[in-house]
């Protein structure tokens, strides 16, 4: 193992060690208008990953606002930080769109956050895998 390799092995033990967040990153089908009942039905979800995470607000994100729909809302920027060697199923990509579910978190504030990913960032000398979110609340 070369020097470069131990000091990112070293990198990645400590990174995972501040990830006290437990997420759920997730696909979701398009949305289904049900003509019995009236109502729009929520598209299927697939589960792409579950487990821990650090999330953190990005500092110098002030939120937007913006409108969706008939209402405003106010979009605010998170890093999502995964474990480096965080694998997905087979043939699946990370696309803008996906959602990240805050299931448990130190703050309790953040238990049930809704996070939709903007992108992320791929490196082989990373400590973290990286996934830029928005919350659209």
């Amino acid at each position: 193992m070369s020097t470069l390799d131990a000091v990112l092995a070293a990198g990645r033990r400590e990174a995972e060690a501040r990830m006290r967040d437990t997420v759920r990153l997730y696909s979701q089908g398009p949305d289904v208008f049900d003509r019995a009942t009236g109502q729009t039905v929520p598209g299927e979800q697939t589960t792409l990953y579950t487990g821990k995470a650090r999330v953190k607000a990005i500092a110098a994100s002030t939120g937007q606002d913006t409108e969706a729909g008939e209402r405003e809302i106010v979009l605010r920027e998170y890093e999502v930080q995964l474990p480096w060697a965080t694998p997905l199923p087979a043939g699946t990509r990370l696309l803008p769109g996906m959602r990240i579910e805050v299931t448990s978190s130190p703050d309790a504030r953040m238990d049930g956050l809704i996070l939709w990913v903007a992108g992320a960032t791929f490196s082989d000398q990373s400590t973290a895998w990286r996934i830029r979110t928005e919350d659209r609340s």
